[in-house]
């Protein structure tokens, strides 16, 4: 049986945030133009595969801030739960399955009570 860990509130709470960033951060990149600045479109068949992008008219100012507010975000997130103080609790040996447990802790059925 696959051990379990007791992962504080604050932890938890910490990647979920971190899920919920990066798929916001993700959405809006895909909505947004190809091209942060303004570009004119372009095909290309010479190298392996075909590569054509329409023309970009480029991201707006407030784009660009909300892209670099949501990244900001995310490289706290990501610092807060690789730095958090529970991963001294676990031996090392047992480090990667622990953070892959919490990882992908939000795909598991709540645990009854």
């Amino acid at each position: 049986m696959a051990a379990t860990y007791d992962f504080p509130s604050d932890l938890r709470a910490g990647q979920e945030e971190l899920h919920q960033v990066r798929a916001e951060l993700l959405a809006l990149l895909k909505r947004l133009p190809w091209s942060v600045e303004p570009l004119d479109g372009f095909s290309d068949d010479t190298g392996w595969r075909k590569v054509e992008r329409p023309a970009s008219p480029g991201w707006t100012e407030d784009e660009q801030a909300e892209v670099e507010k949501l990244r900001q975000r995310e490289r706290e997130l990501a610092v807060f739960v690789s730095c958090h103080r529970f991963w001294a609790e676990v031996p090392a040996e047992d480090t990667v399955e622990a953070r892959m447990r919490l990882k992908h802790l939000h795909e598991e059925p709540p645990q009854k009570t």
